[in-house]
């Protein structure tokens, strides 16, 4: 290979609701306010970084404020790292809305339309990150908005996420044709002692749900495709995944 590798980072920018309160990450670590960890990224040779531009961030109280992640992309721009856009990070839109809200598809791509026609120099995005593990944590394992403890609250939440993914890259690309969507997952694998294979083997399908809805995979063969139904999936969503595809360019999955 003649290319050479280049670094890539990404800031952890996670606002989840937690029943009657949210964690904010950006507040929390301090990033928020720090506008010189941008130069300190520069630094380290990081020539692509995802960032936050989140939904919750902009318009959290119901009125739109682009301050923040003007200037911060702004500073990217010159420092020349290029950005991957991120708007949601584990978390479910800002209060007036939720990922089962049967409206959050479509107001997500409103909101990134107007991410692309405010910054159409943007190339990538992640509209919303590692779908399915936000699923499990928020549907199956309980700890996050909506606080589900069941796998048909975390498969409506894949769908949802998905839908609402598929959706903002299409609004995006009316602004930026060439916009390339950057999926990220968690796609560890579960592994198991000989008396619980059964779980790792159903868990090691499960992990790759989502990038196969993106892909347009989940049709009437596929073996998620009726568990999918059992949950309450609404058919036409799975079909309309299926017949208009959005598969990502390219994929991230975590590193520790």
């Amino acid at each position: 290979m003649s290319d050479s590798l280049e670094i890539w980072g990404g800031v952890e920018c996670s606002i989840v609701r937690l029943r009657e309160r949210t964690r904010d990450q950006l507040r929390e670590t301090g990033h928020f306010d720090r506008a010189g960890d941008l130069s300190l990224i520069a630094e380290m040779g990081i020539k692509t970084l995802r960032y936050p531009v989140l939904w919750e961030l902009v318009e959290g109280d119901g009125s739109s404020d682009w301050r923040w992640p003007d200037a911060r992309l702004n500073e990217l721009r010159r420092l020349g790292v290029r950005p991957i856009a991120g708007l949601v990070h584990h978390g479910s839109g800002p209060k007036s809305t939720h990922v089962l809200d049967p409206d959050f598809p479509e107001l997500l791509a409103r909101y990134a339309g107007q991410v692309a026609q405010r910054y159409p120099w943007l190339e990538m995005f992640t509209p919303i990150n590692e779908p399915l593990t936000t699923a499990r944590i928020s549907g199956l394992y309980g700890l996050w908005h909506p606080h589900g403890t069941c796998e048909a609250t975390c498969f409506r939440l894949t769908v949802a996420q998905c839908r609402a993914t598929a959706l903002a890259m299409k609004a995006i690309r009316e602004h930026i044709p060439g916009a390339q969507l950057v999926q990220t997952e968690d796609f560890g694998r579960v592994f198991s002692t000989p008396r619980l294979r059964y779980q790792a083997d159903y868990e090691n399908e499960r992990r790759w749900l989502a990038l196969d809805l993106l892909s347009g995979l989940v049709d009437d063969d596929h073996p998620f495709h009726r568990r999918l139904l059992d949950a309450g999936v609404d058919r036409r969503h799975l079909d309309e995944l299926s017949a208009d595809p959005c598969p990502p360019m390219s994929l991230g999955s975590i590193t520790t």
